[in-house]
């Protein structure tokens, strides 16, 4: 049974970041074309796979932008859903990852929901590695 009734607005969890995203037809952001130190970033993002199943995180499309400024390294992600038991141990790998590229001296990780994930954010590769996987697409 809800506690909401119908003339009332869901409570927003006071744990997320909620912000205002792109269109998902700007996605998936998958680094291409990005030079210097912001190509670095992306790079080790490709190095880490969801921890359920053996795909890239920027493939699986949970990097919606990466950005380096004044040796600041902004990581803009999401997650498959908002209850995701991997959260805290995938913020840390990316933050891990990212400090450890050169030229980056602190690293600005933000977790946004909007737009949410979808598998329309899967990238090609992301979708054969998930087939490969033994998963449906």
């Amino acid at each position: 049974m809800s506690s909401e009734t119908p003339d009332t607005e869901p409570t927003p969890c006071a744990y997320t970041d909620y912000r205002e995203g792109e269109a998902v037809e700007d996605f998936p952001a998958t680094g291409e074309g990005a030079t210097g130190v912001d190509a670095d970033v992306w790079d080790v993002l490709y190095e880490i796979e969801d921890p359920e199943m053996p795909v890239s995180i920027v493939d699986l499309g949970l990097i919606y932008g990466v950005g380096v400024d004044d040796s600041v390294a902004r990581v803009d992600m999401t997650l498959t859903y908002s209850g995701c038991p991997a959260r805290d141990m995938l913020q840390a790998q990316i933050e891990e990852a990212v400090a450890g590229v050169a030229g980056v001296e602190e690293v600005d990780l933000n977790l946004v929901w909007s737009p949410a994930w979808s598998i329309e954010l899967v990238t090609e590769q992301g979708k054969s590695d998930l087939r490969e996987f033994g998963l449906s697409i």
